[in-house]
């Protein structure tokens, strides 16, 4: 009698375990590229970073974001909004709520903004700078990015 309760919880677990997985794996990736050498990703490769992962190419690109994680801060950010693991809140240059009618795409990530003076601002970026000053850091909290509500 223990025995099969041991086993109906085993089963349990074992399922719950499967179906974490199976949402988790949900993350955009096809679109998205390495954060280190531009290159297609694999779903196995994946470093945990902020509200979600990051992933990589191969192993070598993987082991050379965690060494180094801050030197690829700002194309991981895009990374996690691209493959839409965190939504924007904010607008990434004042803070101020986002308004739909002033967003622009950026390399699979969509970006929104308070105005159109900081949505001119942005698009006047080379695609460097976007990255730097989109996803930045001050950027990144500054647009109040985060795991998206659940329903």
């Amino acid at each position: 009698m223990k025995s099969s309760w041991i086993a109906g919880l085993f089963a349990f677990v074992v399922a719950f375990a499967s179906v974490s997985l199976a949402i988790e794996s949900k993350v955009a990736v096809d679109k998205v590229k390495c954060v280190v050498s531009g290159a297609a990703v694999k779903e196995d490769k994946a470093s945990d970073w902020k509200d979600g992962k990051i992933f990589f190419c191969c192993e070598n690109c993987q082991k050379k974001f965690d060494g180094d994680k801050k030197a690829f801060s700002a194309k991981a950010n895009h990374q996690l909004v691209a493959s839409k693991q965190v939504v924007q809140k904010g607008c990434p240059f004042s803070g101020g709520p986002i308004k739909s009618e002033f967003s622009m795409e950026f390399k699979d990530a969509t970006i929104g903004f308070c105005c159109n003076n900081c949505k001119g601002k942005a698009e006047k970026m080379s695609d460097d700078d976007k990255v730097a000053k989109l996803f930045g850091e001050e950027a990144y909290e500054k647009a109040k990015f985060a795991k998206p509500e659940s329903k």
